[in-house]
């Protein structure tokens, strides 16, 4: 499980703060509703594989689409995907600069949608959760620092030590670990407790082309300027 990151910011990253910001307040929206109600907004303003098989470029699937990147179905589906997206989103938004961050984030969400949809069309089970988009984030962050060490705790049994490893290592694993699922899942329906494996891996996949591509569009950071940065960086502690 990643807790952190050496990888150094040249800009505060507002618009991944606000992304989290959304997610929480819409979080917060649906803890006021009853289970009943809850059901009733999954089911009219979320993604439900069926409805969005039927017409995927219908303005109201897109909405859809749009609507459910920013709901959670509970404490520990919302704090987990905050966790990841507050630990990669700022040095992608850093990188890419907010507009193509902001592409990125929706353009691969939309690709996690449908690569559920594609798999699964008659579905009528709603998806919900911002991991798909933030697969995407992962995929970028693969391509753009795969040598970047990420502090993990990594799991020995009931015991835990945290370690630093390459981000490819860490976030390589995660995107295996997805697919081992999503295959698996194929072959029996509960298994996964209804994750919607086949979005993360969609997302993570467009998440790294499009950083293949982004990043030939942005000017980078010379080396001298990031190792500067991360030497002040290590030396604050952080």
């Amino acid at each position: 499980m990643p807790i952190g990151d050496i990888n150094p910011t040249r800009r505060t990253p507002y618009l991944t703060w606000l992304l989290i910001a959304i997610n929480a307040a819409v979080f917060l929206w649906q803890l006021t509703l009853t289970p009943e109600q809850l059901q009733e907004v999954f089911m009219q303003l979320a993604v439900v594989p069926r409805n969005i098989s039927s017409a995927p470029f219908a303005p109201e699937a897109i909405l859809d689409s749009i609507r459910s990147m920013f709901m959670h179905g509970g404490w520990d589906h919302i704090l987990g995907n905050m966790l990841y997206l507050f630990l990669f989103g700022d040095n992608i938004e850093d990188r890419l600069g907010k507009v193509l961050y902001l592409a990125l984030y929706f353009i691969t969400g939309f690709a996690a949608v449908y690569g559920q949809v594609i798999i699964d069309p008659s579905s009528n089970i709603p998806m919900i959760g911002a991991s798909g988009a933030i697969s995407g984030v992962l995929g970028a962050y693969l391509v753009m620092f795969p040598r970047v060490k990420v502090r993990a705790i990594v799991f020995l049994g009931v015991f835990g030590q945290i370690a630093e490893l390459p981000a490819l290592i860490v976030l390589g694993f995660w995107f295996l670990l997805q697919a081992f699922q999503g295959f698996a899942s194929l072959s029996d329906v509960a298994y996964g407790g209804g994750v919607a494996f086949f979005a993360h891996i969609g997302g993570f996949i467009a998440g790294a082309v499009l950083a293949f591509v982004f990043v030939r569009m942005v000017p980078q950071p010379p080396p001298p300027e990031r190792y500067e940065m991360l030497y002040q960086r290590v030396g604050r502690g952080r």
